[in-house]
């Protein structure tokens, strides 16, 4: 299954593990387009240098983790897309580019499901894919879960409970899931 990633499941560092931890078991194929890794990097503005440094270099680790990963699509593709906000059609333009067969995103009224589904695509949002997916395989996203918390407690010097850190990463279903 090949899955679109929008930038707002990209931005939140604990979120973006989670799902490119799953992905990188060979559970999908993550996509996305250099316009969406742009927009992480323009948001990562708002943490000041630090963010944009860091945002780059996770751009930049993403990019060689997953050097598949990043679509291209013509401009004629974006132009001839309707979505409800004009500067969304981009993500759709990169998912038909890509052939997903899903868009990742939290903005569900942008991304209607009757138009992805002209285009051969439905939407869903991370915690619900994430859950589904847990239970199909409990111990792979146990053990991805496991790996994120770790990180979590080691860079912010803190201690994490697992479900509070993934409610806290809009994860609520998968947080109670795991615990």
């Amino acid at each position: 299954m090949k899955v679109l990633l929008d930038t707002c499941v990209i931005y939140p560092t604990v979120m973006r593990q989670m799902i490119l931890g799953v992905a990188a078991k060979g559970v999908f194929t993550p996509l996305w387009s250099a316009r969406i890794i742009e927009e992480w990097q323009r948001a990562a503005m708002k943490l000041g240098a630090e963010g944009v440094a860091q945002a780059g270099a996770e751009a930049a680790m993403l990019a060689a983790r997953f050097p598949e990963a990043e679509v291209r699509y013509s401009a004629a593709l974006e132009e001839r897309l309707w979505l409800p906000d004009p500067a969304d059609t981009h993500v759709l333009a990169a998912a038909i580019a890509g052939s997903a067969d899903v868009i990742l995103t939290l903005n569900a009224k942008d991304f209607p499901r009757n138009i992805l589904a002209e285009e051969g695509l439905s939407r869903t949002d991370p915690d619900g894919f994430l859950h589904g997916i847990w239970q199909a395989q409990p111990d792979l996203v146990a053990q991805v879960a496991a790996d994120v918390l770790t990180d979590a407690n080691r860079l912010s010097g803190q201690t994490w409970q697992m479900r509070s850190l993934l409610k806290k990463a809009r994860l609520p279903r998968l947080g109670k899931a795991l615990s």
